[in-house]
């Protein structure tokens, strides 16, 4: 596929594991499935459509899972933009199976992670995963055994690097025992900070974070509230602030919005063009 504009590199870019360089502002797959989910989307073409639209705009890292659909978004990433373009990177996780819609449960055996490995390269069309990451720690199961086995197939050169989610910092740093760990994909926005001593420890240590639902704003974004009134005063909407927080945050961060809308991915991916000053940012920080 022809990329056909780049935005202003205003948010940055980040190179994961030290080798993979991205624009910070990705995207996330998780919307192009059907309610909960689970199933096909209700428009697959519009799926497809965003997906395209997200390269064309300059994003190029794309993260997704095996279990949205399950494999849903992974066969739609693939029907889009298969053959790849060079530059860019798509992460994908496993480690959570699915029983229905909304129905999340940890599986972390050995032999189910290389099962939802092999079936992902499939379904991505791909000899190598960018980035695997385990979806969750499994306590049913020795986190060295989980990490373990995606050592082995990055040995096996099916796995280029590994990330975890959802982990705190002592699950880190146990995880980095048994293989090199280049980013953790924790929950986190503007309104929800608890993983701030994970996100210290991955700025210390030069790991990509990767906040899922970012743009969670609540009574941050109400009528009069700060966002409200900041995004009034850039001409932005308050979602747009808030990925604009994510960025200046912190270095390490890759925000992943994810939408089923062209309108809206494109609302989203302009948010790299905006600039908080050190006040704004300040203000913004100590609203919650």
């Amino acid at each position: 596929m022809t990329t056909t504009t780049r935005p202003a590199d205003a948010s940055g870019r980040f190179a994961i594991g030290g080798d993979l360089t991205v624009n910070r502002l990705g995207y996330g797959a998780m919307q192009l499935t059907g309610k909960g989910v689970w199933g096909e989307p209700r428009d697959p073409e519009e799926a497809v459509r965003v997906l395209r639209r997200a390269v064309e705009l300059g994003v190029n890292f794309i993260d997704t899972a095996d279990s949205y659909g399950p494999f849903v978004s992974e066969m739609l990433i693939r029907k889009a933009l298969h053959p790849y373009p060079d530059d860019l990177v798509i992460a994908t996780k496993a480690g959570l199976t699915r029983s229905g819609p909304d129905d999340w449960r940890p599986v972390g055996r050995p032999e189910y992670l290389r099962q939802q490995v092999e079936l992902s390269l499939r379904h991505l069309g791909v000899e190598r995963i960018d980035l695997l990451q385990l979806h969750r720690v499994d306590p049913m199961v020795p986190l060295a055994d989980q990490v373990g086995e995606l050592a082995a197939l990055q040995r096996e050169g099916k796995i280029r690097h590994i990330g975890l989610s959802e982990v705190g910092v002592e699950e880190l740093e146990r995880a980095g025992e048994t293989a090199t760990i280049v980013s953790v994909q924790n929950l986190y926005n503007l309104a929800a900070r608890d993983a701030d001593p994970v996100l210290a420890r991955c700025e210390a240590n030069g790991l990509a974070f990767i906040p899922w639902f970012p743009l969670a704003t609540g009574e941050l974004a109400r009528e009069g509230g700060p966002l409200d009134a900041l995004a009034k005063r850039h001409d932005a909407t308050p979602s747009q602030l808030a990925l604009a927080w994510l960025l200046r945050r912190s270095p390490v961060m890759l925000p992943i919005p994810g939408t089923s809308s062209v309108a809206h991915l494109e609302e989203n991916v302009a948010a790299a063009t905006l600039e908080l000053s050190d006040e704004e940012f300040a203000a913004l920080t100590d609203a919650v």
